[in-house]
């Protein structure tokens, strides 16, 4: 019986503008969330290309925040090299090569929404929502996660399983004050945002960096 070597991934670095898109791309992007990402943090999570196609198989949003941040003259990110003429390098992961378009059509698919079936765990998320809160103020602003979502984990949360403990007087709350009870007006970038959270864990009020 004679096995069948997969080829073998690797990274390379090719030119930003030469970095195809699939002709059909059924996934939106908040681009303004994934450039503010790659700016703070890098080039992290690296684009993969389809070597049947030698188009994007999956990637699209960062290639587009890429592009739109060279367009805006922003700072080169960590993760891409700068070529000699000033064009943007960008890593790939290549290897993978689809047997047909159905096929690539379908990975990619998968390849954005799987990722995201599992879910998050309630507690454990809430502990580092906390954590990040308290002490890291402009990395949990970043996170940009609308009230309703924090609202909704925060109902799942008991807050006996936290490493805080629960207080027998008071319940698990999530306060969100809305314009009026802030006392000012809320901003376009305050919309959405946990502004003030009440941790089940230990009832401290935390608030966003601001």
């Amino acid at each position: 019986m004679t096995e069948t070597i997969a080829a073998p991934r690797y990274i390379a670095y090719v030119p930003l503008a030469d970095l195809a898109p699939a002709p059909r791309n059924p996934k939106r992007h908040e681009l303004e969330l994934i450039i503010a990402s790659i700016d703070m943090h890098g080039l992290v999570e690296i684009p993969v290309v389809d070597e049947r196609t030698q188009q994007t198989l999956h990637g699209h949003g960062r290639r587009e925040s890429l592009l739109e941040m060279q367009n805006r003259g922003m700072r080169v990110p960590g993760g891409i090299v700068v070529d000699e003429d000033g064009s943007w390098l960008v890593p790939i992961l290549r290897g993978w090569s689809s047997k047909s378009d159905a096929e690539a059509e379908a990975l990619a698919i998968k390849l954005n929404r799987l990722p995201g079936e599992g879910g998050w765990d309630p507690r454990e998320l809430a502990e580092v929502l906390e954590d990040l809160a308290t002490n890291e103020a402009a990395l949990f602003d970043s996170l940009a996660i609308p009230h309703d979502e924090i609202d909704k984990m925060l109902g799942q949360v008991d807050p006996e399983t936290l490493s805080g403990g629960g207080r027998e007087d008071e319940t698990p709350l999530l306060h969100l004050p809305d314009a009026g009870e802030r006392g000012d007006e809320v901003s376009p970038d305050d919309e959405g945002r946990a502004l003030h959270t009440t941790c089940p864990a230990c009832g401290h009020m935390f608030t966003s960096g601001r």
